[in-house]
């Protein structure tokens, strides 16, 4: 597993799906400066990455919750990556809308889905978690027994930890934010001076820069 989450991470930084900025760091939608900003929708046009993930995760799910009856995808960065996940598979796929649709059958979930299928969620970055689990909450509700979810990466904040934990939810990663700055610095796309900066971030990203 530790040679696929330094690939994984080798592959988002490759095609910049991860872009490391230490010293002319992003701005957040939630208003935090950082250096770093991950975008896991670009996976989807290199086929190459693209068909890595889809079996690192198929072989996460297989190893892990070999008994999952349905793959649910959490709109909208992981629809795609839930749907190649449910064809690696040959598993039936859902996903979850962030909120539900005002019109129509004003459906929550899309796809057939009854009481008391086992389901594993596939989800494409974990940053505190909060949206992610709404997804999980909803499947809940619809009387799905939620075995885990599986994430491509995550920041690895504190926060996420417990309100995974919080809510019983198990959380696998493909890679995470500790794995991707060694192999970072290992191919030279950051210098051991910008490390250190990296790593104080994610202790406290809601100061940081500030």
């Amino acid at each position: 597993m530790q040679n696929t989450a330094k690939q994984v991470a080798e592959h988002l930084l490759q095609i910049k799906a991860i872009k490391l900025e230490p010293t002319n760091p992003f701005t957040w939608a939630s208003g935090w400066k950082s250096p770093i900003y991950c975008d896991n929708r670009k996976t989807l046009s290199f086929p190459e990455v693209r068909t890595y993930i889809k079996k690192a995760f198929a072989e996460v799910v297989k190893e892990k919750y070999p008994e999952v009856e349905v793959i649910a995808g959490v709109a909208t960065g992981a629809i795609a990556q839930g749907a190649l996940v449910a064809e690696e598979m040959n598993k039936p796929m859902v996903y979850i809308r962030s909120s539900a649709k005002a019109h129509g059958m004003t459906n929550l979930i899309e796809g057939e889905i009854k009481a008391g299928q086992k389901v594993v969620v596939i989800e494409d970055l974990i940053s505190t978690g909060g949206s992610s689990l709404k997804a999980v909450q909803a499947l809940r509700e619809a009387g799905c027994e939620v075995l885990g979810m599986v994430a491509i990466f995550t920041y690895g904040f504190q926060k996420a930890v417990d309100n995974f934990t919080e809510a019983n939810c198990k959380l696998d990663t493909l890679s995470d934010y500790n794995v991707m700055i060694d192999r970072a610095q290992e191919i030279g796309y950051v210098q051991a001076e910008d490390v250190d900066q990296l790593k104080e971030w994610r202790k406290d990203p809601a100061s940081w820069g500030v």
